[in-house]
């Protein structure tokens, strides 16, 4: 497959999740304002945020593809986790303003809130859509090693627990009204708010950590060892090191500096190279590697020193 087939494939992706995201917005925020539900309505809002994320991942799935120029020599992956970084940004806001509104209905200011058989068809069809959506933007991600559309893929898949939250949430309700004794559960309905927002502030957490990890160019741990291991078992190298790991949205960047026997002729290292890239290439597929050759010292058997 072309890089440009890959690249549509990627983009047609994003792009149903956003008109995905657009008709479950709509959806859900009619339904909440019908019913007046908390639970619905911090639904909307959280599907309102999918839609800026999955927009923002498509811009920067279409964006990263491009090829490396001369302002930026590494590509243009690293737009992939600065859309991630801003998406978490926004996802922990919205959680922010949830648990500020369920905290006012359940202790100062309740309020009616009506489980109508529309409430359970918004959530229910949500759930559909997400399942499918999730399933659908995971398999591009792990085809394509792409961060943008992995992180649209957990993020989708954390909205199909949510939605179930907010369905137990309008059962308690239902029930607070045709069964003498659980008149308490009419606050179940911003008790599955704050449990909705309690589930985006984990996952926000963990994806915003992971985002920032990319940008600070953290490498994945253990990594460089098995680099190590990888390239010194090449005939005639004596050792791998100065081992650099640099993640760029669905690319990895790495340079190791090698050290070979001193007699080893310029055909010989070239074709060490050669090898140690695809051996590399292995442990972390569709890696830029770059390997330096430098001579062995002959008396200790040492690296000689980089000047």
């Amino acid at each position: 497959m072309t890089h440009e087939a890959k690249s549509r494939e990627k983009r047609t992706v994003a792009l149903v999740s956003v008109l995905a995201a657009v008709g479950l917005t709509a959806f859900k925020l009619t339904v909440g304002l019908l019913t007046n539900s908390l639970g619905i309505l911090a639904e909307a809002a959280h599907s309102g945020l999918d839609l800026v994320a999955a927009a923002m991942t498509f811009f920067a799935v279409r964006v990263s593809d491009k090829p490396a120029d001369t302002d930026h020599q590494y590509g243009h992956g690293k737009i992939e986790n600065l859309s991630a970084l801003f998406e978490t940004l926004l996802l922990l806001a919205t959680s922010g303003w949830i648990i500020y509104e369920a905290i006012d209905r359940l202790f100062f200011n309740p309020a009616s809130v009506e489980a109508s058989p529309w409430a359970f068809v918004v959530m229910g069809t949500s759930i559909v859509i997400d399942i499918n959506r999730s399933r659908m933007l995971s398999r591009a991600a792990k085809k394509y090693n792409s961060q943008a559309l992995e992180a649209d893929a957990l993020h989708f898949s954390t909205d199909i627990w949510s939605s179930g939250v907010v369905i137990l949430g309008l059962i308690g309700i239902s029930l607070s009204k045709f069964i003498p004794g659980l008149d308490w559960m009419h606050a179940a309905d911003s008790i599955a708010a704050l449990v909705v927002a309690l589930i985006v502030i984990y996952i926000s957490a963990e994806l915003g950590w992971r985002t920032i990890a990319a940008l600070l160019d953290a490498a994945p741990r253990g990594m460089a060892e098995k680099i190590e291991t990888a390239a010194s078992g090449v005939n005639g190298v004596v050792n791998a090191h100065a081992i650099r790991i640099r993640p760029s949205g669905p690319v990895w960047f790495i340079d190791l500096h090698i050290n070979m026997d001193g007699d080893t002729t310029l055909n010989a290292a070239h074709a060490a190279t050669e090898v140690i890239e695809k051996m590399v290439q292995s442990v972390i597929p569709g890696a830029d590697v770059t390997v330096h050759v430098e001579p062995a010292d002959p008396a200790s058997g040492k690296k000689t020193k980089r000047k």
